[in-house]
């Protein structure tokens, strides 16, 4: 297995934990929907790879810079490292995993 396919799995994963533990904290429905869509889309991305599929590579690499940038904005917006630092740092380790030679 791929270090690409388990860097995309695990970002997925730490996603979906992320929207649960929003939802747990604050009540927020938005937390858990959004970290479910994209967590669900990076792990279906990963699975992908996994069968062969080349696009899939990308599939997880689009939804993983969308999550660095949605996270980078809420950074600046509220100042607030938690979740948002730590979201863009993991998110930018799975970029660069993903984007290591096969």
């Amino acid at each position: 297995m791929s270090v690409s396919i388990v860097a995309t799995a695990a970002y997925g994963v730490l996603a979906i934990a992320g929207g649960i533990f929003g939802y747990v904290k604050s009540q927020s429905k938005v937390s858990m929907i959004s970290g479910s869509i994209s967590g669900v889309g990076l792990l279906v991305a990963a699975a992908l790879q996994w069968q062969g599929q080349g696009w899939a590579k990308f599939l997880g690499l689009a939804i993983a810079a969308l999550l660095v940038l949605v996270f980078a904005l809420r950074l600046v917006k509220t100042r607030k490292f938690m979740p948002a630092g730590v979201m863009i740092m993991a998110g930018l380790a799975a970029i660069a995993a993903m984007l290591l030679p096969t």
